[in-house]
């Protein structure tokens, strides 16, 4: 078991790791949150890119450290792109994260989430609404640890506070703002920075929970400077971007 003061220092070498590597994160995402989520990765240091054209994917992918595959725009063209990138992925052998947005609407969709996870995803970053429509069953007790460990990845359920287990291990993260449910895109953003961190840190436990820790920190930070989300959405990106050790410490609360 990590204590919390072990878990900010790691989060804080993550991140001091994104900022000195510049990690190329491929995003497979949303339209809706494409820009804010390319904002938040530059923020943390890392290098997006957000190609979908079957034309040239592979090589984005090829050249790239880690990748991002959202499921909030569920087209024709955005499927096609998920299968030719996760191709090169199992080539490459690189992280890649599943963000299964809105399962719990579509079945169709859920179905396609079904497969993806079938492909083995390093983590997989939902909300509690999402969990049984791709795994079964309810996310309550110990039941995001038995389907990680059933399925060899990291299961990283977020929400008022965020359970991250592969398992064998469990952390709850209570950092974050009720600011940050209002503004679009920001949990897409953080399943990317889960690929940022995962491009530089080869314990997926920890580098998803630095990467959720950094979040969010950072959230807090920006929320004690303004009261509505308006500024609030450019402000975490500034308290991204100047996140360090002492604040990390000053903030983390892990369980």
């Amino acid at each position: 078991m990590h204590a919390p003061a072990e878990l900010a220092d790691i989060a804080a070498d993550v991140l001091a790791r994104i900022r000195d590597r510049s990690p190329r994160v491929h995003c497979i995402t949303n339209t809706v949150a494409q820009n804010y989520t390319a904002n938040m990765l530059l923020a943390a240091g890392a290098v997006p890119s957000m190609t979908i054209s079957p034309e040239e994917i592979v090589s984005f992918v090829a050249g790239a450290d880690a990748l991002l595959v959202n499921l909030g725009t569920f087209d024709e063209e955005r499927r096609r792109a998920v299968t030719i990138a996760l191709d090169a992925v199992a080539t490459a052998r690189m992280p890649w994260v599943l963000d299964p947005v809105f399962i719990e609407r579509s079945p169709g969709r859920a179905a396609f989430a079904r497969e993806l996870l079938a492909r083995g995803p390093t983590a997989v970053r939902l909300n509690a609404t999402e969990f049984g429509p791709l795994f079964g069953g309810d996310p309550a007790d110990e039941a995001a640890a038995r389907v990680a460990e059933a399925c060899g990845t990291v299961v990283a359920l977020t929400g008022d506070s965020d359970i991250v287990t592969d398992g064998a291990q469990r952390a709850v993260i209570a950092n974050g703002d009720p600011l940050m449910a209002l503004v679009t895109g920001m949990g897409c953003a953080g399943s990317a920075l889960v690929g940022a961190a995962l491009a530089v840190e080869t314990d997926a436990w920890l580098a998803t929970n630095a990467a959720l820790i950094v979040l969010g920190v950072a959230g807090e930070v920006a929320a004690a400077a303004t009261h509505g989300p308006g500024r609030f959405a450019s402000w975490i990106l500034d308290a991204l971007h100047s996140l360090d050790r002492a604040t990390l410490r000053a903030h983390i609360k892990v369980s």
